[in-house]
C-alpha cells in the first residue's frame, strides 16, 4: 500500500476579454444557461441548479500526471444585463475546490465586450514544495479550457 500524499491548497487565476459581434442579450443568454454551459466548457459534465446555488460537476482533469475530478457549489448573482458573479458556497465545507469570479458585459457598438476574471482554489494531493509546478499546470489547464470555451461560444453564437 502506497503512502498518501498530503492535501495542499493551490490557486490559479485567469483574466481575459474579447469583443464579440453578438448582442449583449445573446451573450447573456448563453452565459447564464446551465444546460448549454457544459456543451461549451471542456471537462464540465453538468450543472445542478438549486435557486442561486449552482453545483458544477467536472470530469477528470489532468494535473501533473494525475487526474483530479471535483464538484463545487457556487452562489450565483445575476445583475442582468451587465454582470454575472459567482463565489463559493461557504456552507459547503466538504468541497475541496472553490471558484470566485465574474463576467462583465458591455455594449460595444452593435456587439458586446465581455471580460472574465476567474480564480480557482483547490486542495490537491501534492506536497507544498510542488506549488510552482502545480499552480503553473492549473493555470495552463484553465487557459486551455478558456480557449476551447471561447471557440465553442463563438460557434454557438454563429460568429465562427
Amino acid at each position: 500500500m502506497g503512502t498518501l500524499l498530503p492535501m495542499t491548497r493551490f490557486t490559479a487565476h485567469n483574466t481575459s476579454s474579447a469583443t464579440l459581434k453578438s448582442s449583449r442579450t445573446e451573450v447573456w443568454k448563453a452565459l447564464t444557461d446551465p444546460t448549454l454551459l457544459p456543451e461549451l466548457t471542456p471537462y464540465l459534465r453538468r450543472i445542478d441548479v438549486d435557486g442561486d446555488r449552482w453545483t458544477w460537476h467536472m470530469a477528470k482533469i489532468p494535473v501533473l500526471g494525475r487526474t483530479i475530478g471535483t464538484s463545487f457549489t457556487e452562489v450565483m448573482t445575476f445583475d442582468e444585463p451587465d454582470r454575472i458573479r459567482w463565489s463559493h458556497d461557504d456552507s459547503r465545507t466538504d468541497e475541496t475546490t472553490s471558484v470566485e469570479g465574474e463576467y462583465l458585459l458591455e455594449d460595444a457598438g452593435s456587439g458586446t465586450h465581455v471580460s472574465i476574471e476567474l480564480g480557482v482554489t483547490s486542495e490537491l494531493p501534492f506536497p507544498r514544495v510542488a506549488r510552482p509546478a502545480v499552480e503553473a499546470a492549473m493555470a495552463a489547464v484553465m487557459a486551455g479550457m478558456g480557449r476551447v470555451f471561447a471557440h465553442h461560444l463563438l460557434k454557438h453564437l454563429g460568429e465562427k
